[in-house]
């Protein structure tokens, strides 16, 4: 379609008819992104966690690290993922390459950083404001990670937000670890690219209206934890 109004409208039509192909491409990237994230948090949690409370050598080059982390370049990360799990790669014995398997894998080097630094700044700030309190009631760093973690909860939700917003936004890992193949591993971003290549705009059109959408849903979730958490310590 070469009319920009033609392929809007066509694209609304998938959209709002819920198209099989277009739902199959939305339910395959969610999936592989929540689980990506719950993994991401599983990890990222403690270990930001871990770091804000504890001192020990080396905690600096690892704040360094973990920040830096943060921007790591998606293709560099697939690349390594790739070689990890490619036929002569260390994990090539259990075949998950191009498979969703090994898009999660990608998506959780890239998120769990973001996460873990997102917390361990959480984390370190409610400290320096209870840690009096919290000595005073017998609770050293290690005995005040559950407190500190129940009272930043809202601050915490909008990093694991954050974290899924990086991951279903993400296209470069994805595509190289996964192949872009069709009912397997194609996912909305990979989607999008290829259908614009194909110069099937509709489709490419309705795969961005699910994921502008989603992106509007996360950033209008963040801001509302936002909100209630200021409201809560006001």
């Amino acid at each position: 379609m070469t009319n920009f109004s033609d392929a809007f409208g066509a694209a609304l039509g998938l959209v709002l008819g819920f198209d099989a192909g277009l739902a199959e491409i939305v339910g395959l990237s969610l999936q592989v992104s929540l689980l990506a994230v719950a993994v991401a948090t599983a990890v990222g949690l403690p270990v930001g966690a871990a770091v804000a409370l504890c001192r020990f050598p080396g905690r600096v080059a690892l704040l360094v690290a973990m920040n830096a982390l943060m921007g790591l370049p998606p293709v560099v990360v697939g690349l390594i993922v790739y070689l990890a799990l490619s036929r002569a790669g260390p994990l090539g014995v259990f075949g998950l390459l191009f498979t969703p398997a090994a898009m999660i894998i990608a998506q959780v080097l890239l998120v769990t950083p973001i996460i873990a630094a997102l917390t361990r700044q959480v984390i370190e700030d409610l400290w320096v404001e209870y840690e009096e309190q919290l000595r005073s009631l017998g609770a050293g760093p290690g005995r005040a990670v559950p407190a500190l973690l129940w009272d930043g909860r809202y601050s915490l939700l909008t990093a694991v937000l954050a974290g899924f917003g990086r991951a279903s936004a993400e296209v470069g890992a994805v595509m190289i670890v996964g192949g872009n193949i069709d009912h397997v591993t194609r996912v909305m971003t990979t989607a999008i690219a290829l259908e614009v290549s194909k110069g099937d705009l509709a489709l490419a059109l309705g795969l961005g209206i699910v994921l502008m959408t989603l992106s509007l849903g996360v950033n209008g979730a963040a801001f509302a934890l936002k909100e209630a958490a200021e409201r809560r310590l006001g």
